[in-house]
């Protein structure tokens, strides 16, 4: 059986993960990112030792990286990431020598996208919109069936629209993006705000220490009704679907979709968006509104796409 492994790079976390033929997702591997600052050898080592414990040994056949970055429409390089070391970076084929094997490289996000069209959440959808929200926001265009990259291969980057004029600083260099508003980073942020202010289970999952707060915290404090959790939802979910509404009024699609990490959640993230799509829409009353509705594969959408597309390739 051929052993194809699709490898997801975000800026907190590297997930690796074998996948089948019809993206079933058998063993994986996670490995912490680094992180931005640091030397990209550091983050390429990550990457490996992820791979090889996925692999476990058994010869590899390809592996699809999914991104998180600005990736040329060659699918060579990573020409600028908000959120890793990588600028400019011939990514393909260093890893492809180093791991001796077929490597494809794509957005994250465009990975997701492909997916959930060929077996998620949009199968049969040939018109749809896919917004990935994790440490930031990804974003991919599928029209015709097929995702679209734009002139130099960057289309969709939803996250680094900017929402606030002069707002929140944002690691691409701008202000006010939408990332910074929408995505598991403004969850924390919020929710760390309010340690200290008001009574949350929060602060016995972190043990106290802000700094130790973490997304996966503030979704199971959520879930079981904590009100700072809870709070921190309806913020983050409300600016998702004010941008959802400007990216509606873009492209009219009939269907988005919502992956990554914080999509996790579900309807704690995804009907506070929902609202708001309905409140910011312009025209929202005399046009059917389109689904807003969870990825398939949720976080390991990247991994699932990654591994297609090394299969296709």
């Amino acid at each position: 059986m051929s052993l194809h492994i699709g490898v997801d790079v975000g800026g907190t976390k590297v997930l690796a993960a074998e996948v089948d033929a019809d993206g079933t997702v058998r063993r994986t591997a996670r490995r912490a990112t680094p992180g931005r600052r640091v030397d990209a050898a550091l983050v390429e080592q990550a990457l490996t030792e992820a791979v090889a414990e996925v692999a476990g040994g058994r010869p590899v056949d390809g592996v699809g990286l999914a991104a998180a970055g600005f990736v040329d429409a060659a699918r060579e390089r990573v020409v600028f990431a908000p959120h890793l070391p990588w600028q400019g970076d011939d990514v393909r084929r260093r890893l492809a020598e180093r791991w001796g094997t077929t490597v494809a490289l794509d957005n994250d996000a465009n990975c997701a996208a492909l997916a959930e069209s060929a077996l998620g959440a949009a199968v049969g959808v040939e018109d749809f919109l896919l917004v990935t929200m994790g440490t930031g926001i990804g974003g991919a265009v599928v029209l015709g069936g097929r995702v679209r990259r734009g002139r130099n291969g960057m289309a969709g980057e939803f996250g680094h629209t900017q929402v606030v004029p002069d707002g929140r600083p944002c690691e691409c260099g701008g202000a006010g993006c939408w990332e910074q508003y929408a995505s598991g980073n403004a969850l924390v942020r919020h929710a760390r705000s309010r340690l200290g202010q008001e009574p949350t289970v929060l602060e016995g999952l972190c043990g106290g220490d802000p700094d130790a707060l973490v997304g996966p915290m503030v979704t199971e404090a959520a879930a079981g009704g904590d009100a700072v959790a809870l709070a921190a939802f309806a913020s983050v979910g409300d600016w998702l679907g004010v941008g959802i509404a400007n990216l509606v009024a873009s492209f009219d699609p009939p269907l988005v979709v919502v992956g990554g990490g914080v999509s996790a959640a579900g309807d704690l993230l995804l009907e506070p968006a929902r609202r708001a799509l309905a409140r910011s829409l312009v025209g929202a009353p005399h046009r059917s509104l389109p689904p807003v509705v969870r990825a398939r594969f949720g976080p390991e959408a990247g991994v699932v796409g990654g591994a297609l597309l090394v299969r296709g390739r």
